[in-house]
């Protein structure tokens, strides 16, 4: 009983430890919100400086396009109303259904990337407190030729004009609509990290980087694993990551699953890395060029029609 008692008394511990960092993490955010709100009526918006609580809300855009794109595909919902306000203007979702798997393999992958994502939403809107931002306005519809992933599956060659391309056809369209994100998020939050000047927030950014990165390991395993019976998919990997390629800059960093420079060739490229062993990182414009679908700089499109809502919004210009 006296283990038992001290065992409890130290589970205890670590809760309230755990609710202390939480307020802490909170309460920092909230402040540096509010200096963020004071320059911003002294000054015009193009001249504020970036805080932590921006670059957050950077990731709470793409958090949500993940989370609801999973749900729909794992189990036919989206995200809860009550996970959706937030300053700016808060948006409906187009699309998403969902997946009739038959590997049960896919499907449990499925499953557990979508609970992951959820979290993040959630662990985010929380850090966040009064000044997250709303979801905007997502696409994840498979059926509308003109929507989003047929927009970036035609730009990969997978389909032609006037075809959609629907991720939740299958379970090797759902790894493939998956493809299209994973990869963007982890280079996403490492190119955050050099943004982030709070060391409780660059550790917080760093626990949802590992997990992305282990999402975006399974989904180019699976499909590798998947592309040696029928090679047709793994060269449909390669050419998404051309396409992300093409949006993102002139640099050549995205990296399919097929050996780096052998399109379709033999062997494998699961983790794609510089020459020093090192995982390459994105600028947010670079970022919003790729799910805006779009090389130019703009401030709306592609998987998120109306742009998305807080102040880093604009695409890079890589016309």
């Amino acid at each position: 009983m006296a283990d038992d008692l001290q065992v409890i008394d130290v589970l205890d511990a670590r809760v309230k430890r755990r609710g202390e960092r939480r307020d802490f993490f909170k309460s920092a955010i909230g402040a540096a919100a509010v200096g963020a709100g004071m320059m911003a009526a002294g000054r015009p918006a193009f001249a504020q400086s970036v805080t932590d609580a921006d670059v957050l809300n950077f990731a709470l855009n793409l958090e949500y396009l993940e989370a609801q794109f999973y749900s729909y595909a794992a189990t036919g919902m989206g995200l809860p109303a009550n996970m959706l306000d937030g300053t700016g203007t808060q948006g409906g979702v187009v699309g998403g259904t969902k997946v009739n798997f038959t590997d049960p393999v896919v499907s449990a992958y499925a499953q557990e990337i979508a609970k992951d994502e959820v979290a993040h939403v959630a662990f985010l809107r929380s850090a966040l407190g009064g000044a997250k931002v709303a979801q905007p306005a997502i696409d994840v519809g498979g059926t509308d030729p003109n929507g989003a992933f047929s927009t970036a599956a035609r730009a990969a060659g997978l389909v032609g004009p006037g075809v959609a391309f629907n991720p939740y056809a299958s379970d090797e369209n759902f790894l493939l609509g998956a493809f299209i994100f994973e990869d963007v998020g982890v280079t996403a939050y490492k190119g955050a990290a050099p943004l982030i000047t709070n060391k409780t927030y660059l550790e917080a950014a760093a626990g949802i980087l590992a997990v992305e990165a282990y999402h975006a390991a399974i989904v180019r395993t699976t499909l590798y694993g998947k592309g040696i019976a029928t090679p047709s998919l793994r060269t449909a990997a390669d050419l998404i990551s051309n396409a992300r390629d093409s949006l993102d800059g002139s640099s050549d960093d995205d990296q399919g699953i097929s050996p780096v420079g052998g399109l379709g060739g033999t062997g494998s490229n699961i983790v794609p890395l510089d020459a020093n062993g090192l995982a390459y990182s994105r600028t947010t414009g670079q970022v919003l060029n790729i799910v805006y679908l779009n090389k130019n700089a703009v401030g709306m499109g592609g998987f998120f029609p109306a742009g998305v809502n807080g102040l880093i919004k604009t695409s890079a210009n890589n016309a």
